[in-house]
């Protein structure tokens, strides 16, 4: 898919909005992406998940035998790919506050893993379910996203692999710029803002 492609799927599913958010990092934005939206509909997230298993190097597909996404965003694609990959796929949760698998689901000593996330702003939620994955014995060897909007900053330690680069502004609280400053806030994302 084209990044003009994949765009007009956001788009098409109004997963592209625009006003004041407060994002799960406590940064602003004039942007957010509402991937639930996009995801909500099962034939657009498989097409998404195929078109971000395609893009992974041979090296990362042929090596990892898991897909290990973090519970709420990542579970609907992290499905999805382990769907087009033909692996299975497991999520994490925070039931006190730190990513663990739950349910049942169990990684074997030194499994490899594929990380999949929906959107990567700071990083942040990414490195703490890779450490939530070695603490369980598995081994992250690469990530991907439907989408990096983290403005090329985030640093996951492992090879970072998105669907699309959305580069959007982001700001410190204290950094909001008049304009934005005016609209009224939302805070849409899963977790409450730090």
């Amino acid at each position: 898919m084209s990044e003009d492609e994949i765009l007009a799927e956001f788009h098409a599913a109004d997963a592209l909005l625009e006003g004041h958010f407060v994002l799960s990092s406590g940064l602003h934005s004039p942007r957010y992406l509402q991937c639930a939206r996009v995801l909500m509909d099962p034939a657009r997230a498989s097409r998404l998940a195929s078109a971000l298993a395609h893009g992974l190097p041979l090296e990362v597909r042929s090596q990892v035998s898991i897909v290990v996404s973090p519970a709420m965003g990542g579970v609907i694609v992290g499905h999805e790919m382990g769907r087009s990959l033909g692996l299975e796929a497991v999520f994490l949760e925070r039931p006190t506050g730190t990513f663990e698998l739950r349910r049942g689901f169990r990684l074997a000593a030194g499994q490899k893993a594929l990380l999949v996330e929906d959107v990567v702003t700071t990083g942040l939620s990414s490195r703490e379910a890779i450490a939530a994955v070695a603490a369980a014995g598995g081994r992250v060897v690469a990530a991907a996203a439907l989408v990096d909007r983290s403005n090329g900053l985030a640093d996951l330690g492992v090879p970072f692999f998105p669907l699309l680069r959305l580069d959007v502004p982001v700001y410190e609280p204290e950094a909001v710029p008049p304009d934005l400053a005016a609209l009224p806030v939302e805070k849409p994302g899963s977790r409450r803002a730090a």
